[in-house]
């Protein structure tokens, strides 16, 4: 996978955006900052940005901007959940376009950043050149479901274990009421759990290996995303879906694991169907993961052919 990703780079520039209601992005900037300048989201929520992300893009042809969503990653307060929705998301996302001085761009999102993505765009789409999606997530209380309970039968024991980290029949109910309450060694123990769950549903069938989100981080990215899914993700229900006609003058370019179990095909199915400029490649020995080189090859090749189609 390593040789089909573009080689590692550092940021020419990296800052913190002041975004106000307490909360400062971290952002940064890579690759050519003449080139087009491309966005990319990162999943979650509650995740952050990391260095392999900037090795989707071409450096000499891409400006790369990533940044750390409200309370995820180097933005601060890490884990803060007061006035984090996806409405101010998509505020960000443009503040940080207008800080910037850049006009339009291309915007790259998967898992959550993809339904970040859908909703930015679709408040924004004047500044959107063309959008690359992988592994799309509509925010619907059925996939949300399905995220907790979908595999309990695949995976037996990871099922157990996670099911038998807090008390309540509605587990995400029971989850964000521990994580989110006052006793701080009870919700390190709920995030480690809800971790320990997130990792195993990455890769199902997979050898086992540890999991690298642990401690403090695990708290603050279990907080984020339990206050993002006990709201539906701050989304009525069809919003996304309703709103595709706003897309219509936007290319895009779907890759989607078949075998993604975090956000399996049917909503890429359904987004494609309804949006006459998006292209869906389904990729059948493709998971959740973009990091494997069935999944990152034609992600790669997504950014350049729609870089290409506008220049």
């Amino acid at each position: 996978m390593e040789q089909l990703l573009f080689p590692a780079i550092e940021p020419y520039r990296h800052d913190q955006c002041e975004v106000g209601d307490g909360h400062a992005l971290y952002y940064e900037e890579c690759g050519n900052a003449d080139a087009a300048p491309v966005l990319f989201l990162h999943g979650g929520p509650g995740s952050g940005c990391n260095p392999m992300q900037r090795r989707f893009f071409d450096p000499h042809s891409s400006r790369i901007i990533l940044f750390d969503q409200r309370g995820c990653g180097r933005s601060a307060p890490q884990g803060g959940t007061l006035a984090n929705t996806t409405q101010h998301l998509v505020a960000d996302i443009e503040a940080l376009r207008r800080h910037l001085g850049i006009e339009r761009w291309l915007v790259f999102g998967g898992s959550w950043g993809a339904t970040l993505a859908l909703a930015y765009a679709e408040s924004h789409a004047e500044a959107v050149t063309g959008m690359v999606l992988r592994g799309v997530f509509l925010g619907s209380r059925a996939e949300i479901d399905a995220y907790l309970y979908a595999l309990r039968g695949e995976l037996p024991q990871a099922w157990a274990n996670f099911a038998s980290a807090v008390k309540g029949d509605a587990l995400l109910a029971a989850y964000h009421r521990a994580i989110h309450g006052a006793d701080r060694n009870a919700a390190l123990r709920a995030a480690q759990a809800w971790s320990d769950w997130e990792h195993a549903v990455m890769s199902p069938g997979a050898a086992p290996s540890p999991n690298p989100t642990t401690g403090e981080l695990a708290l603050a990215r279990a907080r984020v995303q339990t206050h993002y899914l006990m709201q539906d993700c701050f989304l009525a229900q069809g919003q996304l879906l309703a709103a595709v006609p706003r897309l219509r003058s936007i290319a895009c370019h779907i890759v989607q694991g078949r075998q993604d179990r975090v956000c399996p095909p049917a909503a890429a199915i359904a987004l494609a169907a309804q949006w006459p400029l998006c292209r869906l490649e389904i990729i059948e020995d493709g998971g959740h993961s973009p990091f494997t080189p069935a999944m990152c090859k034609p992600l790669i090749e997504a950014v350049a052919a729609l870089q290409h189609r506008v220049a």
